[in-house]
Parts: C-alpha cells; sequence; structure tokens
C-alpha cells in the first residue's frame, strides 16, 4: 500500500532506537523527510546513517533532553513546517507507589507526560496556521492494564491517553488529527534489559530471559515495526478520519485485564 507520505516531513522523537526508529526507518522508506531527536548523538549518528543508506530523503537529527522545555522551542523554531509529530521520547521506571520516590516520579514525567504536553502545544499551534497536520502520541497500555507494580507509568499513560483524546475530539476545526497508539510489551533494548534483569533475580541467568515473554499473546512482544506500521497507517491520509483515539496494540493483554 502506497500510503503517500513522499514529500512530507515527519519529526520523531525518542527516534534513535526502538519504535521511533522503526518509524523513522519506515515512512523514510515511504519518501517522507525525517526529523528525529533523541539525547543520544552517538545513537542519532547511526541511525542518520542506517536511514540514508536505505532511503533518499532528507534526515536531520537533534540532540536534545525533552523535559526541558526551552529545546521544545527550540524545536518548533526549527522546524516549523512539519506535516507528522510523534511523541515518543520518555521511558518511565517500573515500582510500586512506596518505590518511586517524588524526585524520580517528577523527573519521569517532565520528559514523557509534560515532554509530550509542551510538543504537543508548540507544533499544534504551528498546525493550525497551516491548517492540517497530525500527530501521534506513542503511549503504552498501562494505561489500561493498570499494574500496580508499574504505578508511575500508569498514572502517566492514563493522563497521555486522555489528554490525546481530549485534544482530539476537537482538532478537526483546525484540520489536525490527534491519536493516540498504546502498545503492549515490545522487544526493544530497553525490554530486553529489564527482561534479562527480572531473569537474573529469578534464576540466576539472564539467558532465559526470552522465557519470561511465552505468556504473553502469540508467546512473544511485539516487534517495533509492528508498531510503526501502525503509527505511518495512522499518519497517513488513509487514516484520515481518525482523530481523538486510543489505539492499542497489545495482543489482547489489556482486552484480558478488563474481561476478570
Amino acid at each position: 500500500m502506497d500510503l503517500k507520505l513522499a514529500g512530507k516531513t515527519a519529526l520523531i522523537t525518542g527516534g534513535s532506537k526502538g519504535i521511533g526508529r522503526a518509524t523513522a526507518e519506515l515512512v523514510a522508506g515511504e519518501g517522507c523527510n525525517v526529523v528525529i531527536v533523541s539525547r543520544n548523538g552517538e545513537a542519532l549518528a547511526e541511525t542518520k546513517s542506517a536511514i540514508a543508506r536505505k532511503a533518499n530523503v532528507r534526515v536531520d537529527t537533534v540532540a536534545a533532553d525533552l523535559s526541558d522545555s526551552a529545546s521544545v522551542d527550540r524545536l518548533a523554531r526549527a522546524y516549523p513546517d512539519i506535516d507528522i509529530l510523534v511523541n515518543n521520547a520518555g521511558a518511565i521506571p517500573g515500582g510500586t507507589l512506596l518505590d518511586i520516590d517524588e524526585a524520580t516520579w517528577r523527573k519521569a514525567w517532565d520528559l514523557k507526560v509534560f515532554g509530550y504536553i509542551n510538543m504537543c502545544r508548540a507544533f499544534y499551534a504551528l498546525m493550525q496556521k497551516r491548517k492540517r497536520g497530525v500527530i501521534v502520541n506513542v503511549v503504552g497500555n498501562a494505561a489500561d492494564t493498570h499494574d500496580p507494580e508499574y504505578i508511575c507509568g500508569v498514572a502517566g499513560n492514563a493522563a497521555l491517553a486522555a489528554f490525546t483524546q481530549s485534544l482530539g475530539s476537537v482538532s478537526a476545526k483546525d484540520g489536525i488529527r490527534v491519536v493516540a497508539v498504546n502498545p503492549g510489551p515490545v522487544v526493544t533494548e530497553r525490554l530486553v534489559g529489564l527482561m534479562k534483569k527480572k531473569a537474573l533475580d529469578r534464576t540466576g541467568s539472564a539467558d532465559s530471559w526470552s522465557d519470561l515473554l511465552k505468556p504473553l499473546p502469540f508467546g512473544r512482544g511485539a516487534t517495533p515495526e509492528e508498531i510503526a506500521a501502525a503509527i505511518a497507517f495512522i499518519a497517513s491520509d488513509h487514516s484520515g478520519y481518525t482523530s481523538g483515539s486510543v489505539v492499542t496494540i497489545d495482543g489482547g493483554l489489556s482486552a484480558r485485564a478488563h474481561a476478570f
């Protein structure tokens, strides 16, 4: 399917690894210029090189900490004409309410929750002037599963899902679509690292980490490419009547959570 993204420009945060990188590679393959943002300059350079080998598009990289609103403002000034914004930066730590102190909670939310909100505020205003644009917020299914051992992420993701629905419910008047994607477990470097630590704690060996994924739907986690494909489709005109929605991609995990 031709997603008709050729000639457009997508700005993707957290774009040097995992879902962000897979999304950048996919839309670039569709002829979409990309701006990839991450705190890791070395990973950005490697990602840019990988994309440039496969696609004949413009690839810009920006090393920035989006927990700082000044960095968001600089991005908006540098790239006022983007067509697609994919908010994907942020990793909220696991733990119960008593495990996560205030400083850790605030630091995590400054990047993911307030980072997404600030990015939306800055780029929505620019898209509004042109009467077109798409914003995709990559959130997470913890908003639905309510895992008490990931309570900081549960609350943050629930806030972002509701924020997306609220903004996307009225954005059509400005020619803008706003959609959230809620992935379940995705086999990224971060998830593999967490699984290896959990396996080591349980069995004394990190080698059995993949066994911890077997109880998941289809006996595995999602691939970054599967989530990226959904993001790219949602950002395309083929999904032109989609706004204010939360698209959950977790093999049925959150539906199962509601069933019992």
